[in-house]
């Protein structure tokens, strides 16, 4: 079935906004999204008018309007994973001092829903409500270790497996052994794979049916998240908090020797 033009315009101008936002003028978001300068004008007439979109009249610069956060509450306010998981996550950041993501898999990618910063802050790609890939990221790779064998195709097969990093894997087979290894030690590692110079172990969230359902990881720079500390430190921490998020949404650590 044929997407209805106008409505696929205007959710492709919401979702160009969305990665802007200090906002745009109208003349570079025209070119953005491959349309006239009359179309986006009368588009974003009607946004501004439902107030999913805003103008900012001294710079005469568009961005996202706070309707759209009125829009997704409920959607928010049902992730009940980030309120479980919140205090857990906050005690590990304060106990290893480095910056925590909180991640669901969503259409093919890592989507971010909470982060909790050390006080050590560093630059990172991450926030809340970014997207990544899944094959070269702790955090993505782990939620593929969680999955059947059908949805892995179907993810892998719909990846570019572009090189973000030496260290990053190239290849679905490659992808494949790394999660073998992620199933039998229970966690998964970017190993400077996603950033230069940002390390990652991740771990996962099991719900009541053994199912992975979220992933957490300790993030930092390499030179501080070093492989010694993370076999000698924080893979422990990780299983730690692992288990207690997970029992608290009905997992039973029977379930992991079936």
């Amino acid at each position: 079935m044929s997407n209805v033009q106008s409505l696929e315009r205007a959710f492709n101008l919401l979702e160009a906004l969305s990665e802007c936002p200090d906002g745009i003028q109208i003349t570079r978001l025209a070119e953005k999204v491959g349309l006239s300068k009359s179309t986006v004008h009368r588009l974003l007439a009607t946004l501004i008018n439902m107030h999913y979109v805003i103008k900012d009249q001294e710079s005469e610069k568009y961005k996202l309007g706070y309707r759209l956060v009125f829009l997704s509450r409920n959607i928010i306010n049902n992730i009940n994973i980030i309120s479980i998981a919140k205090p857990f996550l906050e005690e590990l950041a304060e106990d290893v001092n480095e910056t925590i993501h909180l991640c669901i898999a969503d259409m093919g990618e890592v989507l971010y829903v909470d982060k909790i910063e050390s006080s050590q802050t560093i630059r990172m790609y991450s926030k809340v409500g970014n997207r990544a890939p899944m094959y070269c990221t702790g955090v993505g790779k782990v939620l593929l270790s969680g999955m059947d064998e059908d949805h892995f195709n179907q993810v892998a097969d719909n990846t570019d497996f572009v090189v973000m990093t030496p260290t990053t894997i190239t290849s679905k087979d490659q992808l494949r052994e790394e999660l073998k290894r992620i199933r039998k030690l229970g966690y998964g590692l970017d190993d400077v794979e996603h950033e230069e110079g940002i390390r990652c172990i991740a771990a996962p969230i099991f719900d009541y049916e053994g199912k992975v359902i979220a992933s957490f990881s300790i993030a930092g720079p390499s030179n501080r998240v070093t492989m010694e500390r993370i076999n000698d430190e924080l893979v422990e921490k990780v299983h730690k908090t692992s288990m207690e998020i997970s029992q608290l949404l009905g997992y039973s650590t029977l379930q992991s020797n079936k």
